[in-house]
């Protein structure tokens, strides 16, 4: 994480709370910030890459916006991601116990942290997932 960052403390202690979900079965891999996930690492040896970035463009700088506003921006990240080659797995990113509603994402496989970064700055996000060959997610603050 940042030093130094323009993120309001509550923010960071929710975005800390997330659970960053990939997929939506039962078979789903929860990622928790800062916890080494097994099942992350065997996705990763699997799809044989090393690293991977979960990444939003709903409510940027966490601005609550409309229905239609997400659920475009999530489009356009799904054409960037797209563009790129990357495969992607859907998600979604939410808090227990918090009104906050759960916000579509993707889990790009094998994105590296500096792509993954200038992705979530376009889309305004105060802050993305990623994790590198040790699988275990890192919070990322970008502003």
């Amino acid at each position: 994480m940042a030093e130094t960052t323009q993120i309001q403390p509550d923010k960071i202690r929710a975005f800390l709370a997330t659970d960053y979900r990939l997929g939506h079965t039962a078979q789903d891999i929860v990622l928790t910030i800062g916890q080494r996930s097994d099942r992350l690492a065997v996705l990763f040896a699997a799809k044989g890459v090393n690293c991977g970035a979960f990444l939003t463009a709903y409510n940027p700088r966490g601005a609550l916006q409309p229905e239609a506003a997400n659920q475009l921006a999530h489009a356009q990240l799904a054409t960037q991601l797209e563009q790129l080659g990357q495969e992607v797995i859907a998600g979604s990113g939410s808090e227990k116990g918090t009104d906050w509603a759960a916000e579509e994402s993707y889990f790009a496989l094998g994105l590296a942290l500096a792509p993954a970064k200038a992705m979530g700055t376009h889309f305004d996000q105060d802050a993305i997932v990623w994790a590198g060959a040790d699988a275990v997610p890192q919070l990322i603050l970008l502003r």
